[in-house]
C-alpha cells in the first residue's frame, strides 16, 4: 500500500505571481445506476463512468480475518471544483521546472491507500485556469494501476463528450469502447492475510524532503539515435523502426509495459533511455565507487502470466523488477553495458518469476517500501505506453499531462508519451535539488533532450 497515485490531463480553451487554487464546491459523485458487482457535465460524465468501473465507487473493507478487499457498494467517489484564474496554461508547462502549485490541482495529498477504508478511492479535481481546464485525477494505487487508470479516464473523456455532442444526442452512453474485466481468478489474488498495524501502514519516505521537478522530452528522432547507438546499429537500419518504444503499433490496447518482454537481445528504446538516466543520475550523486545502485521498473504482469490475464484486466496488476550495479560500473562501463542489465532483468520477468515474486510475498506478507533508503535508488513508474493523450473531453486534445505529490521522492521517475505520439517520450525526474542541477549540466544525458 501507498500514497494515492495521482495523474491528469491539461487542456486549453484559448491561448502571475497569486497562483492559488480557490475550491468553489465539493461534491460526492455516484454511480447512475445500482453496480452489478457489489449539476455539471463532467459530473454527469463521471456518473455515468462509474457504472462501468464500480470499484472506484466503493471503499476498502477488513474482514473478521483480517483480509482487505473491495466491497463495490457505489459510495461514491469525490468531485470538487476549483478555480485558478491567476495561473494560465504557460504557468502550468511552459517552465522545464513544475512549479509547486501543479500540487493543488489534485486531492488527497499525503494519504495512503489504506484510508480507503473511510475516504472515497477516487477523487477528480476540476481547475478553471485562466485560459483553460485542468482535470486531476487521485486514485488508490492498491486497487488500480496505470493500465487501468487510463482505461478509466479515456472511457471518462469519453462519456463525457457523447453527454455534450449536440450534433449527435443519439450516441448511446450506455457501452464504452473498452469495457474493463473484473476476472478475479489469477496468482495475483492472494489468500495471503497482511497484517496491518494500528492506524494503518505509514509512508516509507520522508515526504517534506526537498526535491526538484523537472520534465524532460525526447523526441522521436533522438531516441532513434540512442537506440541505434546502445545496439551498435544505424539509425536507419539494424533494427525494426516499428518497435520504437515496444511496438505500440502492434498492441490493440497500448497495456503492456514500457519495457517489453524480447526474445532476442535487442535492446529497445526504453531500456536504452533508462540506461541513459540511470548512469547521469548515479554520476550526479557522486556515490562511492563500491556503492550498490539499484534501477527499479514497474512492469505489467498481465502478458507475463500464463494463461495471460485480459488486457483489460482491471486492478493493479504491476511488479518492480530491480537491477543492481556498482557505481562504478554504471558510470565507467558503456551505454550498452547498463542497458544490457535492464534488458536482461526485464526478460528475466516471465510467468515463473511473477509467481516467484508472490509466493515470496506469501511467505512474509509486507507492505512495498517506497523511497530512497540508500541514496543510491532510483524508481521508473508508468509508461510512454499508456494512452495519456487519447481522450477528448469536447474541447480537444490535452495539451500536457502532470502528475500530483503522490509516491514523489528523491529518484522516483515517470514515464509519459509525448504530446507529439509516435515515438516522442517526457521523463518526470523527481530528485534531490543539487542532482537534478548536475544532471542539467550532464553531457552525454542532455546531448538527447529536447528542451
Amino acid at each position: 500500500m501507498s500514497s494515492s497515485s495521482s495523474s491528469s490531463s491539461s487542456s486549453s480553451s484559448s491561448s502571475s505571481s497569486a497562483m492559488s487554487v480557490t475550491l468553489v464546491s465539493e461534491t460526492m459523485v455516484f454511480p447512475d445506476r445500482k453496480s452489478s458487482l457489489g449539476v455539471l457535465k463532467l459530473s454527469q460524465s463521471l456518473s455515468k463512468t462509474l457504472s462501468f468501473f464500480p470499484p472506484l465507487a466503493g471503499r476498502l473493507y477488513t474482514d473478521k480475518k483480517g483480509y482487505i478487499y473491495i466491497t463495490c457498494n457505489d459510495a461514491g467517489v469525490e468531485f470538487h471544483h476549483a478555480t485558478c484564474k491567476a495561473s494560465f496554461i504557460r504557468d502550468v508547462i511552459g517552465p522545464l521546472r513544475v512549479p509547486q502549485f501543479v500540487k493543488g490541482f489534485f486531492c488527497f495529498d499525503k494519504t495512503v491507500s489504506y484510508s480507503g477504508h473511510s475516504k472515497p478511492i477516487m477523487a477528480v479535481r476540476v481547475t478553471e485556469l485562466g485560459d483553460g481546464v485542468f482535470i486531476g485525477c487521485s486514485v488508490n494505487h492498491a486497487v488500480t494501476d496505470g493500465t487501468s487508470f487510463w482505461n478509466f479516464f479515456n472511457s471518462f473523456a469519453e462519456i463525457c463528450r457523447r453527454i455534450g455532442d449536440d450534433n449527435n444526442k443519439s450516441q448511446s452512453i450506455e457501452t464504452i469502447t473498452r469495457r474493463p474485466d473484473f476476472t478475479r481468478e489469477s496468482v495475483l489474488i492472494s489468500p495471503a492475510v497482511l497484517q496491518v498495524p494500528d492506524g494503518g501502514p505509514k509512508v516509507t519516505f520522508n515526504e517534506n524532503e526537498p526535491l526538484m521537478e523537472r520534465i524532460f522530452s525526447f523526441s522521436r528522432e533522438a531516441i532513434l539515435e540512442l537506440k541505434a547507438k546502445v545496439n551498435n546499429s544505424n539509425v536507419n537500419g539494424g533494427f525494426n523502426v516499428a518497435e520504437i518504444l515496444g511496438k505500440q503499433s502492434n498492441d490493440k490496447y497500448y497495456t503492456e509495459t514500457a519495457a517489453p518482454v524480447l526474445k532476442t537481445a535487442e535492446i529497445s528504446s526504453f531500456q536504452s533511455l533508462s540506461a541513459l538516466l540511470w548512469r547521469a543520475v548515479t554520476r550526479a550523486r557522486k556515490l562511492p565507487p563500491t556503492k550498490t545502485t539499484t534501477f527499479r521498473m514497474a512492469v505489467n504482469c498481465r502478458h507475463r502470466l500464463n494463461p495471460k490475464l485480459d488486457p483489460l484486466y482491471f486492478g493493479n496488476a504491476i511488479q518492480s523488477i530491480p537491477t543492481y550495479a556498482s557505481a562504478v560500473d554504471v558510470t565507467s562501463r558503456d551505454l550498452r553495458w547498463c542497458s544490457l542489465q535492464l534488458n536482461e532483468s526485464v526478460r528475466a520477468h516471465d510467468d515463473g518469476t511473477v509467481r516467484r515474486f508472490v509466493g515470496d510475498w506469501e511467505k512474509d506478507p509486507r507492505c512495498f517500501p517506497l523511497g530512497n533508503f540508500d541514496g543510491a535508488s532510483m524508481t521508473m513508474g508508468s509508461s510512454p505506453r499508456f494512452p495519456m493523450y487519447d481522450n477528448d473531453f469536447g474541447w480537444g486534445k490535452p495539451l500536457a499531462v502532470r502528475s500530483g505529490g503522490a509516491n514523489k521522492f528523491d529518484g522516483k521517475i515517470s514515464a509519459f508519451p509525448g504530446r507529439d505520439g509516435n515515438g516522442s517520450v517526457d521523463l518526470e525526474v523527481v530528485l534531490a535539488p543539487e542532482t537534478l542541477t548536475a544532471i542539467e549540466s550532464d553531457v552525454e544525458f542532455m546531448q538527447y533532450v529536447m528542451n
